[in-house]
């Protein structure tokens, strides 16, 4: 199970695990902060925006880094069929931001020509969806700047695939996130400062 917790949460939910399984044994390994309970349960917990960790295996200091990782100039490309955000960020202040949509027909039970005619309406209308995705990340984000990326990973690719893109670096989280609207883009840059904590339960 893979969980996002942000730096403001992390002590309550590393003391939740330690009520929940024992007492519990930290360790920095492979650039993580690793902890093994009394009952075999265990965590890793990463850093965001592929950053390692190497302090003190301790709450504080983990902490420290989680919100030391934030870059000073980062972006978020959120990207479906039909709806796409995309954001420039300092630290964790959002500057200039975008929030689009663009029609794209649903499936059609049809069948024949009248399937293939809404099949290529289809492909033309999400080609030009992502096609304005991908101008509008060209100028907000610029070309040498590390992005978070969420939505459907065809369309992200599809929309990175633009040559304007090509400087960018995709940095982890990837986020699940549905249809990307204001609230879902604000959300996304909170989770994307966040920590990523993968649990074993024994």
């Amino acid at each position: 199970m893979s969980i996002i917790v942000p730096a403001a949460r992390i002590e309550r939910w590393l003391a939740n695990f330690a009520e929940r399984h024992g007492p519990t044994t930290h360790a920095v390994t492979d650039g993580a902060l690793t902890g093994v309970a009394e009952d075999g349960s265990d965590f890793t917990a990463v850093l965001p925006f592929d950053q390692r960790y190497d302090g003190l295996p301790d709450a504080d200091a983990f902490i420290a880094a989680v919100s030391a990782s934030v870059p000073d100039d980062w972006g978020v490309l959120l990207v479906r069929k039909g709806g796409f955000a995309v954001a420039r960020l300092s630290g964790t202040t959002t500057g200039e931001s975008k929030v689009g949509q663009r029609h794209v027909q649903g499936r059609t039970k049809a069948g024949g020509q009248s399937q293939q005619r809404f099949a290529r309406r289809r492909d033309n209308q999400a080609r030009q969806a992502y096609e304005a995705a991908a101008e509008h990340a060209a100028r907000i984000l610029g070309r040498r700047h590390p992005v978070v990326t969420g939505g459907d990973r065809g369309a992200v690719e599809e929309v990175l695939a633009d040559a304007r893109l090509t400087g960018l670096t995709v940095v982890e989280p990837w986020l699940d996130v549905p249809a990307p609207k204001r609230g879902i883009l604000e959300q996304a840059v909170r989770d994307a400062c966040s920590a990523r904590i993968d649990v074993r339960n024994a």
